[in-house]
């Protein structure tokens, strides 16, 4: 299977892949078959949804992390932190962070903007920066993302956890 998914707008040094079954076998996804149950740690990081607008034209992105053996929870230390601070920026209604169950070196950041200027806005962050600068050297290998647009919840208020979630 060798389908692509494709977009207009750039984000950052990450890039859109081709959506190929390589791509997500080193996370214990299948493609044709859900295997999500190995994503069980999860960590969730939800922003106050008051001001934001109700259009369910939200942009959803997973980002692939694979991380150096060792360095797994320094990985999600920083990581987490990075969530929640970007979790109260106004065009981030939701960041997961989920690790592999079955290899602890494999994280998606699960990522979802109101917005399609959101990303570039988080990039310039104080928290992302140092984040990005933490985790760089940890990385096995570079970060790949796959962006999405939402189709369940319909809603932008779905997405709301409520803040009691914020780590």
């Amino acid at each position: 299977m060798n389908r692509s998914i494709s977009s207009n707008q750039s984000f950052g040094s990450l890039s859109t892949l081709p959506l190929q079954q390589s791509t997500f076998d080193n996370f214990g996804i299948s493609l044709t078959k859900n295997r999500t149950k190995n994503l069980t740690r999860f960590y969730s990081a939800s922003s106050s949804l008051c001001g934001k607008s109700p259009s369910n034209e939200l942009l959803c992105v997973h980002v692939f992390v694979d991380v150096k053996p060792g360095m797994e929870e320094s990985f999600k230390s920083a990581t987490v932190l990075n969530a929640s601070a970007s979790a109260k920026e106004p065009g981030i209604v939701r960041f997961d962070v989920v690790q592999q169950e079955d290899d602890h070196t494999k994280f998606i950041l699960i990522e979802v903007y109101n917005n399609i200027t959101a990303p570039a806005e988080h990039k310039t962050t104080d928290h992302y920066l140092k984040w990005r600068e933490t985790v760089e050297n940890m990385m096995a290998v570079p970060r790949s993302a796959i962006k999405f647009k939402n189709i369940f919840p319909s809603s932008i208020a779905g997405w709301d956890y409520n803040d009691d979630n914020v780590v």
